[in-house]
């Protein structure tokens, strides 16, 4: 949400455009949600496509683009502004690979998006660190981790990538009140984040279904997010913001059915009414 939140406010600077093309390259292909990484480079998508892309499927690569087209300080200087404390700098998905792989070996920085994609086609776990050994020719001995949960637990201590729920909330709170985009920008921020759709799965599971809500979920290896905001329309006045995390546990057998709890208790308590 916060490479759409830095975008959105350079367009209405003035100097970016929705309807502008940015050419797809190999170096911003990278694992994940989405079909752009299995996409022929070259090919030009709109910042507006990309941010459907990034925002409806968590397509990576499309966010790669979008942090390429807006920059990373332009990025980390919306996101620190947003946020407040406990922010850290943003990096591109890629970097997020190569930061975690070169816990396992330095080696891992110099890695291109290519060799990016083929080892994270290994199952996480054991053969994620063998794909890896086999992509950088070493010895077993050479690794200075021995398994991936070590490696990314290494790079959560980094606290790269990271922000607290706190400034996260208070970032969605400035959002809903128009502090931080246009009017037209939120209205649009707003549609992208599924506003007037609705899932029964984490949250949005145990929200009423008459309620209007826009929300996000974040995942990476054993770490789970799921943020959203009940009423966010007419300028966040009945507004409730709702920000989740969970450690340690499967986000779909686990995590999941623990946020749409959350949603519950919220729903019971904050909600003046409920559905029928």
């Amino acid at each position: 949400m916060l490479i759409a939140l830095a975008v959105l406010q350079q367009v209405d600077a003035g100097k970016l455009q929705l309807a502008s093309q940015v050419l797809l390259t190999e170096a911003d292909k990278i694992d994940g949600s989405g079909e752009l990484v299995w996409s022929n480079a070259g090919g030009r998508y709109t910042l507006d496509a990309l941010l459907t892309r990034m925002l409806g499927v968590s397509d990576n690569t499309a966010a790669n683009m979008l942090i390429r087209t807006v920059g990373e300080d332009v990025l980390n200087k919306s996101a620190a502004s947003a946020l407040g404390k406990g922010f850290e700098k943003i990096t591109s998905f890629a970097e997020v690979r190569r930061d975690v792989y070169a816990e396992i070996h330095p080696d891992a920085r110099q890695l291109g998006n290519r060799q990016l994609v083929q080892i994270a086609a290994a199952d996480m776990g054991p053969p994620r660190v063998e794909a890896l050994r086999r992509a950088l020719n070493l010895p077993v001995s050479a690794l200075r981790v021995k398994t991936i949960a070590e490696a990314y637990d290494r790079y959560y201590s980094r606290r790269f990538n990271s922000a607290t729920l706190e400034g996260y909330g208070g970032m969605l709170e400035q959002l809903v009140r128009g502090k931080l985009l246009s009017a037209a920008s939120t209205e649009r921020l707003f549609k992208y984040l599924k506003f007037g759709k609705r899932g029964d799965y984490r949250l949005e599971g145990g929200i009423p279904k008459s309620e209007m809500i826009i929300h996000k979920t974040g995942t990476q290896y054993r770490r789970a997010c799921h943020m959203a905001v009940i009423n966010p329309q007419a300028g966040g006045k009945q507004a409730i913001v709702v920000t989740t995390c969970a450690a340690d546990m499967d986000d779909v057998k686990e995590a999941g059915g623990i946020f749409r709890r959350v949603g519950e208790a919220v729903s019971k308590t904050a909600l003046t009414r409920t559905a029928p």
